[in-house]
């Protein structure tokens, strides 16, 4: 099996790639991949370390008012189309799978044209522009949650989850918080920004860990690194119940290792949520696109997996309430775990493995 993969620009797009190819290798050592990105993408720090044949294309994203630029965003899609065309014809892969992001425009269309099978995922419950473009293309259209099928051929579309859970989904929980100076025993609420932080949640933690005191539960915020200085700095002697890290490398053994995860409402931070049965406090990004980050929240919190704090309301007292509320109540715990559980899709890999496989035949 060839199987070319392209997306880019966020880790939304990327991580879930990645994972599935991880999974086709486990079914098929000898299968063959290429991965296609953007030349300016996060994709070129994170790919070539994986050692996965990798090309760029020279591609930029549309903007939503009238600008001059766009005139030289079709310029680049157009080029970027017969780029793709001439890698697709030399790799000839079996199938082709896009993940997002305006290179996977060009890619995906081009492979569309040339008659090679294709799919796309949409990690998000609102699809982004590029996705919407394409579904009137592709042969399949992979769906993360079941809210994103309004937007979208009902012919064409299959709930398939996030590759991504199924990478986290069997994490057993270990006794990785002491590597942070926590007490692996003791209930812990995990609190994660995203990787460069974020400065409203960083000022609402600080605020409510100023004020923490002993508790049967205990604190690992990942501030990121742009604050975490300065949280330092702010909070000053280290408290024994609190640990407080730039970053978090083991994130789903951390994840495994905690009760309650508070965050924003990224696609691929609810996929490995929900596949390993986690409750939690989510704060949706307003700088989102389509403000897809509470549609994701959305579908956790109406089946009770999940409490949203907007953005705007974010401060350390509706964070401080919203955590005690959840871990001074054993059953909401429990009951939100279930719920989480439920939405959890801890074999999409497998699935999207399926429903390719089922493409080639065709």
């Amino acid at each position: 099996m060839k199987i070319l993969v392209t997306g880019g620009g966020t880790g939304g797009h990327i991580y879930p790639a990645l994972a599935f190819v991880n999974y086709v290798k486990t079914q098929e050592p000898n299968a063959e991949f290429m991965y296609v990105g953007a030349k300016r993408g996060l994709e070129n720090k994170i790919v070539p370390t994986t050692g996965i044949p990798f090309h760029t294309l020279e591609i930029q994203g549309f903007q939503r008012k009238f600008s001059l630029g766009n005139v030289k965003t079709i310029h680049l899609f157009l080029k970027s189309i017969h780029q793709a065309k001439k890698i697709l014809k030399e790799f000839q892969p079996d199938i082709v799978i896009g993940t997002g992001g305006y290179v996977s425009g060009a890619v995906v269309y081009a492979s569309a044209k040339l008659g090679i099978p294709t799919i796309i995922h949409e990690q998000n419950s609102v699809p982004g522009m590029t996705n919407k473009f394409l579904s009137r293309y592709v042969d399949r259209i992979a769906l993360s949650f079941k809210d994103a099928a309004t937007f979208f051929p009902e012919n064409k579309s299959v709930l398939i989850g996030n590759p991504r859970a199924q990478e986290v989904a069997d994490t057993m929980k270990t006794d990785i918080l002491k590597k942070f100076d926590l007490d692996p025993e003791k209930k812990t609420v995990l609190i994660f920004g995203g990787s460069q932080g974020a400065l409203k949640i960083n000022q609402a933690v600080t605020s409510y860990l100023d004020t923490f005191t002993a508790t049967d539960y205990q604190i690992l915020y990942a501030s990121g690194d742009r604050y975490y200085q300065s949280i330092k700095e702010t909070l000053g002697e280290a408290k024994a119940n609190i640990s407080i890290q730039p970053y978090i490398n083991d994130m789903a053994e951390v994840m495994a290792a905690s009760d309650l995860l508070v965050g924003r409402a990224g696609a691929t931070s609810i996929a490995e949520l929900t596949a390993l049965g986690l409750p939690s406090i989510l704060i949706p990004s307003p700088y989102v696109t389509n403000d897809h980050q509470t549609k994701n929240a959305m579908s956790l919190v109406r089946v009770g997996a999940a409490k949203m704090i907007a953005d705007g309301e974010l401060d350390g007292d509706s964070l401080g309430a919203a955590i005690a509320e959840i871990m001074t109540d054993e059953t909401l715990q429990k009951n939100m775990s279930t719920a989480s559980k439920t939405l959890g899709i801890p074999d999409a890999s497998e699935r999207l493995y399926q429903l390719a496989k089922s493409l080639i035949k065709e």
